[in-house]
């Protein structure tokens, strides 16, 4: 790990002030998070980006993401929005996952769980959980079945005994994965996000 600002405590981190910042304009906190990321390189030049210690006195000196956020909130009179409740945030990643047991739906079950799936990637644009990277990560996974179910049908079709029933559901549980993939991630960095928030 040569880049400092790669190691997880800083991405992190400035996940957070990202999420935080929110209401500030793009290009203000594309500012904001530059000169972050530029003050833990400098500060961070002269040791091993992999020592942990470092790099949490840094973060200490830097601040908390709720503080620095609020700072500049505070200049463009803003305020921080308030965390999104767990039950919005689960509904979310259960629109996220409900395209597998639909795809068991006769006849409509793809469209259904295509449906679904726009739905999910609806939530997490609106969602203030996320940052926008991740919205932008997990938006391309939930959406990528209108690509992947056709190119999984396609290959089994040609493959004998071609496109049977049973390959046709095959085909659409493999094209849906990435769904399940970007459930996985939107968990994972919610958790780790309430988790920034509580203790930030």
């Amino acid at each position: 790990m040569n880049n400092p600002t790669e190691h997880p405590l800083v991405r992190a981190h400035l996940d957070a002030v990202d999420r935080y910042t929110a209401p500030l304009p793009d290009k203000r906190r594309r500012e904001l998070l530059a000169d972050l990321r530029e003050h833990v390189e400098v500060s961070l030049a002269d040791h091993d980006p992999a020592d942990e210690a470092a790099v949490r006195r840094v973060l200490e000196q830097l601040g908390s993401p709720r503080r620095i956020a609020d700072a500049a909130l505070a200049e463009d009179g803003l305020t921080r929005p308030e965390p999104e409740g767990s039950g919005r945030t689960n509904l979310t990643l259960l629109f996220a996952v409900l395209p597998y047991p639909l795809l068991l739906v006769p006849a409509v079950g793809p469209a259904l769980a295509l449906a679904a799936a726009v739905i999910a990637a609806t939530r997490v644009a609106r969602s203030q959980v996320w940052t926008r990277r991740q919205k932008k990560q997990a938006a391309a996974l939930l959406l990528a079945p209108v690509l992947t179910t056709p190119l999984a049908a396609a290959l089994f079709a040609a493959t004998p005994p071609g496109l049977t029933p049973v390959n046709l559901l095959a085909a659409c549980a493999v094209g849906f994965s990435p769904v399940l993939v970007a459930a996985a991630l939107l968990s994972r960095s919610a958790a780790r996000l309430r988790g920034a928030a509580t203790t930030a």
